[in-house]
């Protein structure tokens, strides 16, 4: 049980604490085929270079060199509701989703030392996104409480995201006696946002509709990022392994520019600022069971240790650190997936399930009717995410090739239109000639189904 949290952020953007989740805690996972067949989860199989993806300690059990190039075509689809109508946006998008490879070293030694492997994973991902929120006749705002020919009512709301995320990796691992594997890696992380927030009003009199930016956006950020990971894996029999491994935080530096306007002294214009942000800890446990080279399946389980935080540069940092003391939950994520062999045919599925990362909380939102009053959700900006895999793929002896599917849906309430002046922010939207004040949100009802594709060529040696 969880109890109700106000969600009081006064001069943030609902964007800045998707981002903070979505962006800057999560690491990419988007792997060759077989690893996205498998929903991710290899963390006590490994073998090759997409361990650097889970656990590093995977490096150590190849025994052989490899390479592979993945294509992603990543579909996203966002249906949002509000007032009993609904948008739909959707966009597929092409990219290199993961290229990696291994370098396996044979150890000529006596000792119980049997291969030392080096391995480098690269791993890309969209950012895209856009939320198309449905206008409310009946929610109504007066820009001028003297003349009712200015009221009027929300025509509806954009948030738009477009960006690319990705991951970096280095590892190194070893094999001892092919009981024992070790591995360790580091990892570099590069982020590139553009994002905005518009918010329609259509004048009652005349019907003309006016589009408001909030204050501080539209707005890019570029960023990168560096973690380290250590990892193990051990065969408790010649059909059991465990393995676990732990990813410090991502230490973060962002650079951000953004447009501001009504300022006192420099009116509309543009501004920069560098925020420095800390993601979790993370922890992975696994098992596998490899019943005979034919059949093998692995279960992953990830925890994040602790919360993400912002170096406090002063009261905008202090307040998101607060928000995020007071009601994030620490993310935790199963992952489950199988392989079968048919000679050189191989059939792979997979499932996970990645938890809400925010406790219940309180807002004061307007409903379909047009008033005013509070509502607890507990999927508010973000939600469970539950993803389902599956995949083929043949081995051609030195070369294969594999393909997957994969679909992961999340249903969540999407708030926006706060915002307001206070004595030391201002979180507003603005025009060209008139200011939109709010101190209630709207909050559209949003269903995201994204359709993943993949295809992988490689070429083991």
């Amino acid at each position: 049980m969880s109890i109700s949290a106000a969600f009081y952020a006064q001069a943030q953007d609902v964007s800045v604490i998707r981002n903070t989740v979505e962006v800057y805690s999560t690491t990419p996972m988007v792997g060759s085929a077989k690893f996205n067949a498998m929903a991710g989860a290899n963390g006590a199989l490994g073998g090759d270079a997409n361990s650097l993806l889970t656990n590093p300690a995977g490096l150590g059990v190849a025994i052989s060199g490899e390479v592979s190039g993945t294509l992603s075509v990543l579909g996203n689809k966002n249906k949002s509701s509000l007032g009993g109508s609904t948008i739909d946006y959707s966009k597929t998008k092409g990219d290199l989703g993961n290229a990696g490879g291994i370098i396996a070293f044979p150890l000529m030694t006596e000792t119980g030392w049997k291969f030392i492997n080096i391995g480098i994973n690269f791993s890309n991902q969209t950012l895209d996104n856009v939320i198309q929120s449905p206008g409310n006749n009946n929610v109504v705002y007066a820009f001028d409480k003297d003349d009712i020919t200015k009221d009027a009512a929300l025509a509806g709301h954009m948030y738009e995201r477009y960006g690319n995320l990705s991951k970096m990796s280095f590892g190194v691992g070893a094999n001892y006696n092919h009981n024992l594997y070790l591995g360790a890696g580091f990892n570099f992380f590069n982020a590139s946002l553009d994002q905005y927030d518009t918010l329609l009003y259509r004048n009652l009199a005349n019907g003309s509709t006016e589009a408001f930016s909030k204050q501080d956006t539209p707005y890019s950020e570029r960023s990168s990022g560096f973690s380290a990971s250590l990892g193990v894996i051990g065969k408790l029999s010649p059909n059991f392994r465990v393995g676990a491994s732990l990813e410090t935080p991502t230490f973060w530096t962002i650079d951000r520019n953004y447009y501001f306007y009504n300022d006192p002294v420099y009116g509309d214009d543009m501004g920069a600022e560098n925020r420095k942000f800390t993601s979790p800890l993370k922890a992975t446990v696994s098992a596998a069971f490899v019943a005979s080279k034919n059949f093998s399946l692995n279960v992953d389980y990830t925890l994040g240790l602790t919360k993400p935080d912002y170096k406090v540069y002063g009261g905008a940092e202090r307040e998101l650190n607060d928000f995020f003391k007071d009601n994030y939950k620490n993310l935790s994520e199963v992952r489950v997936g199988a392989e079968y062999r048919v000679q050189q045919f191989r059939l792979r599925g997979g499932y996970s399930y990645q938890s809400s990362p925010f406790d219940a909380l309180t807002i004061s939102r307007f409903n379909d009717a047009g008033t005013v009053g509070d509502e607890s959700y507990n999927n508010l900006m973000l939600s469970d995410r539950n993803t389902l895999s599956f995949g083929i793929g043949y081995d051609f002896k030195s070369f294969y090739i594999d393909a997957s599917y994969q679909n992961i849906s999340s249903k969540y309430a999407n708030p926006f239109m706060r915002g307001y002046m206070g004595d030391n922010f201002d979180s507003s939207y603005y025009s060209s000639s008139k200011i939109f004040e709010s101190p209630d949100y709207a909050v559209s009802n949003v269903k995201n189904n994204r359709n993943n594709f993949f295809l992988t060529l490689g070429w083991k040696f």
